[in-house]
């Protein structure tokens, strides 16, 4: 594989997912330590939250893995991962409103979350094929002069994959936002512990911060490569 100084531009992003990682590991390990005073699990928290909420055909289930805490809106399930489930952990607390939050946006139908599940299926062919495309295209075109034709898709195709990034920014700042208001208005933790369960949403957000920024060096460092 050829090396080219456009590779230069990922190795901030690169940089700045890793810190985010060890932030969000970091903040989540230390409050995995500080049980909640209301003595409720993840499951218990998220439960709580979907029935004073009226939410009864939503279902919460137990699902392997370590933060593979997910709401899957086809299936109207919270699933809570092993140190989610059963944990009465500030950071178990903090996923499972955090997961209810995507149902409140179920529920009410949010612009956000209807357009990345639309994105979906162009940000995975995007994330994989893209660059490929591209590469494959320079390729050719320094072999044999061909078209640039798959440069430019892979290009548009891998932009594709950067809008889902972008679209999921203010998806999942909302739901840590609906997260935090709903454990105060129903008194699941008290102000301390709603500090430290913000702390463990922000840090998660960075992560998602850090892969758009990331995906963004990347389109850069395509189009770079491809004007060569």
């Amino acid at each position: 594989m050829f090396f080219h100084s456009s590779y230069l531009f990922v190795i901030p992003g690169i940089l700045l997912m890793f810190w985010a990682q060890n932030r969000v590991r970091g903040t989540y390990n230390r409050y995995s330590k500080v049980s909640s005073s209301m003595g409720m699990t993840g499951a218990d928290v998220a439960k709580s939250i979907l029935n004073n909420l009226g939410f009864h055909d939503i279902s919460v289930e137990h699902v392997p893995g370590e933060l593979t805490d997910h709401y899957d809106p086809s299936a109207k399930t919270v699933r809570l991962s092993d140190s989610v489930y059963g944990s009465d952990s500030l950071a178990a607390a903090a996923v499972a409103a955090h997961e209810c939050g995507h149902v409140m946006q179920d529920k009410q139908g949010y612009t956000f979350m209807n357009l990345r599940a639309a994105l979906v299926p162009a940000a995975n062919i995007g994330s994989q094929f893209g660059p490929f495309l591209v590469i494959i295209g320079i390729v050719l075109n320094a072999m044999a002069g061909v078209s640039s034709l798959f440069v430019t898709l892979g290009i548009v195709l891998f932009a594709a994959s950067i809008l889902f990034h972008v679209v999921t920014l203010p998806v999942e700042f909302d739901a840590s936002g609906r997260a935090l208001r709903i454990v105060e208005t129903l008194g699941i933790l008290d102000g301390e512990e709603r500090r430290g369960a913000k702390a463990v949403l922000n840090a998660a957000a960075w992560t998602y911060v850090a892969t758009t920024i990331y995906s963004v060096l990347q389109l850069v460092q395509l189009v770079l490569m491809s004007r060569d």
